[in-house]
């Protein structure tokens, strides 16, 4: 790895002629203007415009990339980099790469990772719809804050700096629009010195549509922070609805329940045994995305997650799973034994249904034990790259 380039330019492309070379110049004004040992690599995602050429052309190197996408994109170019420094950014002419200087100055003085913020910079005049600038960008960024802890004010802005012994070690692993969030969430949750520059967001000079779909890849964005961070949407609520399900059902097994001027009795008790299951099914799901998440490595380490699991193996879940179960069978079969000591006659709900709701509810939640620790075992087993 060559010590003499101190920063290397990366632009993904994707059939980027009309906006290619206007870029490059950018990056090259930028490199002559503060004396930078630098650059430019052109990370070609399958052109078929003479996009290549022109980068060739223009002074800029190629690397071809097989592999779709735009996360794909960047990591090959990335990879093929020989600078110290990557600054990363679209050839579409939405960024001046003139503002990356203080981005790489920032790098200079110890920041691992430079994020351009456009909603503290300036957003000329048609250079983002709206819904993006009051709704998507806004929306996704504050969720991103508040599952990750993160300050970055704009989670999805394209133009960013970062040492390469960052990106080396955070093992970006998503091939699409997601390699911006996975980005962000790593860096952060490593602890890495993250810090921001204010830049201005201009319209792109294409005549063409952008790869950017509003509606698709906004709701990819939120579905892959969902499943990094499931505790906010599965596991908290999960917990909620098993504590108020759970109590119910303990409460009601031993009778009526009055609560004002309503009477709770087995058929309440029956929607409780139900918020118990699907609260139990959000835990046991939100646990299983946090495990798929560490073992993809493609979201933050999960250590407390890890340690549990040292006393929670799939033996020791197995038995809890058949613990369950057959305490339940247990609270089914003596209502089946009152029931045929009256000669099957009619049910009465209020005996017999207490412990039969009360049973399955345990057998239920024994079965759900039994399946997920197999799953669990199975999602956590190493395996060669």
């Amino acid at each position: 790895m060559s010590t003499e380039i101190e920063v290397s330019f990366v632009m993904p492309c994707l059939n980027e002629a009309e906006t290619l070379e206007a870029c490059i110049e950018a990056a090259k004004r930028c490199i002559s203007e503060n004396m930078l040992s630098a650059e430019i690599v052109i990370a070609d995602n399958g052109s078929v415009d003479g996009s290549q050429a022109i980068a060739e052309r223009c002074g800029a190197r190629v690397v071809s990339v097989a592999t779709r996408g735009y996360g794909a994109a960047l990591s090959g170019g990335f990879a093929a980099a020989r600078g110290r420094y990557l600054v990363m950014g679209d050839a579409d002419q939405s960024y001046d790469f003139g503002e990356a200087m203080p981005m790489i100055e920032k790098l200079r003085a110890g920041a691992d990772l430079v994020m351009g913020s456009r909603f503290r910079g300036h957003i000329e005049k048609g250079a983002m719809p709206w819904s993006h600038r009051w709704i998507g960008n806004p929306v996704l960024s504050f969720v991103g804050r508040m599952f990750f802890q993160s300050r970055v004010s704009d989670f999805h802005c394209g133009l960013r700096a970062f040492t390469r012994e960052t990106f080396t070690s955070l093992h970006i692993r998503t091939t699409g629009m997601e390699f911006a969030t996975e980005l962000i969430v790593k860096a952060t949750a490593a602890g890495m010195r993250i810090e921001e520059v204010p830049i201005t967001l201009h319209p792109d000079g294409r005549s063409r549509p952008p790869h950017l779909r509003t509606w698709h890849d906004g709701w990819r964005h939120l579905r892959f922070m969902l499943i990094l961070s499931p505790r906010f949407v599965l596991f908290i609520p999960g917990l909620v609805m098993m504590a108020v399900g759970g109590s119910l059902v303990i409460r009601l097994s031993l009778g009526p329940l009055d609560v004002g001027f309503a009477t709770l009795d087995v058929h309440s008790m029956q929607l409780a045994s139900v918020f118990v299951l699907i609260g139990y099914q959000a835990v046991t799901t939100a646990i299983a995305a946090r495990i798929y998440a560490v073992a993809e490595e493609i979201g933050p380490p999960a250590p407390l997650m890890q340690r549990a699991f040292a006393y929670f193996t799939l033996e020791r879940g197995l038995l809890a799973g058949f613990a369950l179960a057959l305490i339940g069978l247990a609270a089914v079969g003596s209502a089946a034994i009152d029931w045929a000591r009256g000669g099957f006659g009619p049910l009465v709900p209020s005996v017999t249904m207490r412990p039969v709701v009360f049973g399955t509810t345990l057998i239920a939640l024994g079965t759900q034990t039994l399946l997920m620790s197999i799953l669990y075992s199975m999602l956590g087993i190493r395996r060669m790259r």
